[in-house]
């Protein structure tokens, strides 16, 4: 197993250069696009050729396409609001393609990277934010739940379901994402202690982004993130989150041990959220301009090309041919999300219960006089 590293701030200059000077994580493919050797990891991925890795790239260029095509829907006015995941590509491709089609994902608002990979149409993944459905897609279709949004509440459902299949005796594992602010929600650590209680097939999955919305994580955490597992008695690995081919290790490699028998594995991304918390929010009015840049230099999408185009895999051409895809499922995106239709308003009572109950019953006749007042039609059934 990876061994976790700690790192302490004694002052508030070491707390402000550990968010831009990370310690020490796995890494494969450095932030100049450079291969190392010698990582743990480095088994996990034995398979995966620079061929291969053209796939991951082209995931990660199209999800961001779909992450700034989203932005500007809500700017526009068509979406009530948007998570930005901007920065965190690699994080979720990485981690996604490497899970098996019968294990089930518990997220939180922002994976929608993960939502792409899995299959789920990128007009489905608009639906909550567009206020047309309270979810997006049916979640035993795609084995993946719908987005979680109370904080840190995913990692109990995903250790339930862990809790499920191990008493099935079925090698299906559940992953469930969440960020670095959610480690410190009662949720989250009581899900940690039932995973390790009952050694659960369960990988929980920590994006640490640098920011619970406008908290820096070194003011919450004096150690890594990774180091809060220890204390569950559940072994770690801290990645470079910004590494595709790195994280896709991590995720497999935890995956094999719950699947055999080890239990729950936490897995702390290091990586960084470009954008802002939603579209809600200003980033520019408590995050240095500093930090955002010297993260850039990480940025996880430039890295991969580099280190493509350094082999000789990426050629213009395929440059070419992975833009035009990303192109087709934006201009898929703002057509499928203009094309939504308004829901009636009544379909709110629907699905509450699984049969009849007299309470929803006066509910739904009250809102429906509601409704009637603001038309000039006579109601229909006659007066009420």
């Amino acid at each position: 197993m990876v061994e976790a590293h700690l790192i302490y701030a004694e002052s508030d200059e070491e707390v402000a250069e550990a968010a831009v000077q990370p310690s020490t994580f796995e890494q494969l493919i450095d932030h100049n696009g450079e291969r190392g050797r010698g990582s743990a990891l480095e088994g996990w991925v034995s398979d995966i050729t620079d061929t291969g890795l053209i796939a991951f790239y082209e995931d990660m260029v199209v999800v961001r396409r779909i992450d700034t095509e989203a932005t500007a829907l809500q700017r526009q006015g068509e979406l009530g609001l948007w998570p930005p995941l901007l920065g965190q590509e690699a994080a979720q491709v990485g981690s996604a393609r490497a899970l098996a089609a019968h294990d089930f994902i518990f997220s939180s608002y922002r994976e929608n990277a993960v939502a792409y990979c899995r299959g789920i149409a990128v007009t489905d993944v608009l639906k909550p934010w567009r206020g047309v459905s309270g979810s997006g897609w049916n979640p035993f279709e795609y084995r993946m739940a719908t987005p979680q949004i109370i904080i840190g509440a995913q990692t109990l459902h995903a250790t339930g379901y862990a809790l499920g299949m191990q008493l099935k005796g079925s090698d299906s594992v559940a992953i469930t994402y969440f960020g670095d602010g959610a480690t410190s929600e009662g949720d989250v650590n009581e899900a940690l202690v039932f995973a390790a209680t009952y050694q659960a097939p369960v990988v929980f999955f920590c994006q640490n982004n640098h920011w619970a919305i406008s908290e820096p994580v070194a003011l919450q955490s004096r150690a890594n993130i990774v180091d809060r597992a220890l204390g569950f008695g559940i072994p770690g690995i801290r990645v470079d989150g910004n590494d595709v081919l790195a994280v896709l290790a991590a995720t497999r490699l935890a995956l094999h041990r719950a699947r055999t028998g080890g239990g729950p594995t936490f897995i702390e991304a290091v990586t960084y959220r470009m954008g802002a918390h939603t579209t809600a929010d200003d980033p520019t009015l408590y995050r240095d301009q500093a930090e955002l840049d010297a993260w850039s230099h990480r940025d996880p999408i430039v890295r991969l090309s580099n280190y493509l185009r350094n082999s000789g895999v990426l050629t213009d051409s395929g440059q070419n041919a992975v833009d035009e895809r990303a192109a087709a499922v934006a201009a898929e995106l703002r057509a499928g999300c203009i094309a939504l239709k308004d829901p009636d308003p009544l379909s709110i009572f629907d699905h509450i219960y699984a049969e009849p109950n007299s309470k929803i019953v006066h509910q739904r006749a009250r809102y429906e006089r509601y409704l009637d007042m603001f038309t000039d039609a006579e109601p229909s059934g006659g007066q009420r």
